[in-house]
């Protein structure tokens, strides 16, 4: 009996290498497992079931024998699918993983800073990238925070062991002061880019974070201008029903220098005087307004430190974090899940 299922064994691999040579897309390959490996008519299977007429010492040896035909039909059914995908006369190495994975996409905080470049972009800017270990004169000192200015608790952050002047960068700012003094007036630049300071991470705080800047410098520069800009933005990135508010800020290296909010763009509170602001709204929390960014007029300190007139120019800056954006417009509850790689959540925005 086992002589006559040896036989019957080697006549169906011959019989599947035969098939499998002349498979011509996945649809026959699947066929083919079939009538080899089906459960109930599968030829391996049916060849399983004819070991109970095997006398009980041939058994094993019957069963070991089948049992390497199913191997060898599994693996060469393993490797088929590149071959069986291929355009006639193409080779492939079947021993190579699939092709065939899922595509990914930007990370939020990427394809946020890509949005704002493309809308400053249209708006006239040039794109100015600097180091992220910048010397303390270009950080601080020429941005009007001296060594005894108390901005400077703010930012208290990462020197370089043993270059006490050199500092992992606290904003992007320090490539304004760059591009200020290897460009004469008039200039209109963003400088997107990671910045560091000494934060302890929680909900809204990171020791590492991202930025974008802006910077305008020309004759006639006014406040106006900044609005007009900042009305320009945030109807082209958080939609055209915006209302913007500017509240009183300070900042060293600006003056005067404005926080700017932004009407909720979930329960349209503020966006109009008939719209009340809703109590249950989980990205205003029942105010009505968004704080995004900081703003206002260049120092005229700053300009005097970089080789610039403030007696003939003027100019504007403002900044924003590319995270801040993100939980604002997006609703995430807690920056470290900007950076936990959860599939679950930068699945919704790939």
């Amino acid at each position: 009996m086992i002589d006559e299922l040896r036989k019957e064994i080697e006549e169906a691999r011959r019989s599947f290498v035969h098939e499998l040579e002349g498979v011509p897309s996945p649809e026959t390959l699947a066929a083919l497992r079939e009538r080899f490996l089906g459960r109930k008519k599968g030829r391996v299977s049916l060849l399983l079931a004819r070991l109970r007429e095997c006398a009980a010492a041939e058994r094993p040896l019957a069963g070991q024998a089948v049992n390497e035909l199913k191997a060898f039909v599994e693996e060469a059914l393993a490797a088929a699918p590149a071959r069986a995908a291929a355009p006639a006369g193409e080779w492939r190495d079947p021993s190579l993983p699939p092709s065939r994975l899922p595509a990914g996409g930007e990370h939020l905080i990427a394809a946020i800073q890509r949005r704002i470049e493309d809308i400053f972009l249209q708006l006239g800017y040039e794109i100015a990238r600097g180091p992220e270990v910048e010397l303390e004169d270009y950080n601080f000192t020429k941005l009007n925070i001296p060594a005894h200015h108390p901005a400077r608790d703010e930012q208290d952050t990462f020197f370089l062991e043993g270059h006490d002047e050199m500092v992992l960068r606290t904003h992007t700012s320090p490539m304004q002061v760059r591009y200020m003094l290897e460009h004469r007036p008039p200039l209109k630049i963003i400088s997107p880019g990671k910045a560091f300071r000494k934060d302890d991470p929680d909900a809204t705080h990171s020791p590492c974070f991202h930025q974008v800047e802006a910077l305008l410098v020309d004759r006639g520069v006014r406040f106006s201008h900044l609005k007009g800009t900042l009305e320009a933005f945030c109807r082209s990135f958080y939609g055209p029903d915006i209302v913007l508010r500017f509240r009183p800020g300070y900042f060293p290296f600006t003056e005067p220098s404005a926080e700017v909010d932004i009407s909720c763009f979930l329960c349209r509170g503020r966006q109009d005087r008939a719209a009340t602001p809703d109590p249950a709204c989980r990205v205003c929390k029942g105010s009505g307004w968004l704080e995004i960014l900081g703003s206002g007029m260049v120092h005229p300190q700053v300009l005097r430190n970089c080789g610039i007139d403030p007696e003939e120019y003027s100019g504007f800056a403002l900044g924003m974090g590319i995270e801040r954006v993100a939980m604002v417009k997006y609703g995430v509850p807690d920056l470290r899940l900007l950076y936990e790689n959860d599939l679950r959540l930068l699945g919704q925005f790939g």
